[in-house]
């Protein structure tokens, strides 16, 4: 009996995403969902505390995404939108590559995300509740400015869980195709059907990053927020 000439390659196990990433994105996950829950149980002081906290978060991984490693930088996921397009046909016709890291229309997520809670965290700094609560940035614009902006706050955080839903839906769609992408993001490793070799930045360089990031904020921001709680 003649030995089949067709060969199966055996997925390779390969680490794609570092510490600092997976850190980042399970942070915000949890920062999120407690700035939910602090707003709606009226627990502002620490809404303003988890919000500065996850600003931090943030200014991390937009830095970590211009020096950072190698799947962690934009410019290894933000494809124009052409590379896009063909992707997404790809996809429909069920013949798309398991990516590296973020597949082209996942990378769209992921800057659409950052985004967003960008915007909200900024229009967070000049919002009221009209009770208790004021941004540290409130008294620093007129109150017609400051409404709207306490406005685009609350509506802009409806469009970060439409987006979240939406990326939720993307990893179970991914799940019954066979790629655990909350695996790799829990222990940075995939299942890939070829070689690939990957730069990772030290994770020295990260903690200095964040330390340098956290120092500031946290004076300037949190430990007031802080001291009114104690």
């Amino acid at each position: 009996m003649q030995p089949s000439s067709k060969s199966t390659q055996l997925p390779i196990k390969t680490k794609v995403w570092d510490i600092p990433t997976r850190v980042f994105h399970w942070g915000m996950l949890c920062l999120l969902a407690a700035l939910y829950w602090t707003a709606s149980e009226g627990e502002m002081e620490w809404h303003q505390i988890c919000a500065y906290g996850l600003m931090v978060l943030l200014a991390f991984r937009i830095i970590w995404g211009i020096i950072g490693s190698e799947t962690a930088q934009f410019k290894h996921f933000v494809h124009s939108p052409k590379v896009v397009f063909n992707y997404a046909k790809q996809v429909k016709n069920k013949q798309a590559p398991i990516a590296v890291g973020h597949n082209p229309l996942g990378g769209y997520m992921v800057v659409a995300l950052i985004t967003l809670v960008c915007l909200q965290l900024i229009s967070g700094l000049f919002a009221t509740d009209d009770i208790f609560t004021e941004g540290p940035l409130y008294a620093s614009v007129s109150s017609e400015v400051s409404s709207w902006l306490t406005w685009l706050h609350k509506k802009n955080f409806d469009l970060i869980l439409v987006l979240s839903a939406v990326h939720v839906l993307a990893v179970i769609v991914h799940r019954f195709k066979g790629e655990k992408l909350v695996a790799a993001m829990v222990t940075g490793y995939k299942q890939l059907d070829r070689h690939v070799e990957l730069s990772f930045r030290s994770l020295v360089i990260a903690i200095i990053v964040f330390v340098t990031l956290a120092i500031p904020i946290t004076t300037w921001l949190i430990l007031p927020v802080w001291q009114q709680l104690i």
